[in-house]
């Protein structure tokens, strides 16, 4: 397994993983990018995550709802209930095809999204996206498309792919 961050101190142990560190959602920087994207990828290979938050989200936090929700969210305590109470694994998520990417978004409870994403334009940028990227650097429309999806979180002049990549399944996989 490659290392899950070079920048988020974390212990792992097994399939279990504990962050050193409170991460940071305020959305001011690119910590707050770098922290979706080493929760995305512990979603990603199936590992438990033990975490806590700092900073208050300068943006819609149900964007996140899809990740593993903290043990500790300073002065957002319903919103922390709201978070346990609504996350599921599997809620949001992306397979890839030959030149498309297809994203099942069931982060709202009775609603399922199926999405492909086949224009190159817009697939270039998604996959970018899967590492941190300054805004500026990025296709500016595509960005803010995918942010009106709910697919990448665009703060504090960075932005990030919010589907992680279900590399392993539950059993049986018909689970999610």
């Amino acid at each position: 397994m490659t290392p899950l961050s070079a920048t988020v101190a974390y212990r792992l142990t097994g399939r279990r993983v504990e962050v050193a560190e409170p991460l940071d959602l305020s959305g001011a920087d690119r910590r707050t990018a770098e922290a979706v994207r080493f929760l995305r990828e512990c979603l990603s290979q199936g590992l438990e995550v033990t975490w806590r938050a700092t900073g208050r989200p300068s943006y819609d936090a149900g964007v996140l709802r899809h990740l593993p929700p903290p043990a500790e969210l300073p002065g957002s305590e319903g919103e922390l209930t709201s978070w346990r109470a609504g996350y599921r694994y599997g809620a949001l998520y992306h397979r890839r095809g030959p030149g498309f990417v297809t994203v099942l978004d069931r982060r709202e409870r009775g609603t399922a999204v199926r999405l492909t994403l086949d224009h190159p334009g817009l697939l270039a940028v998604f996959l970018r996206l899967q590492e941190p990227t300054p805004l500026h650097a990025a296709d500016r429309e595509a960005v803010d498309l995918l942010v009106a999806e709910r697919l990448v979180l665009a703060a504090g002049g960075w932005a990030v792919a919010l589907p992680p990549r279900i590399r392993r399944w539950p059993v049986p996989c018909t689970a999610i």
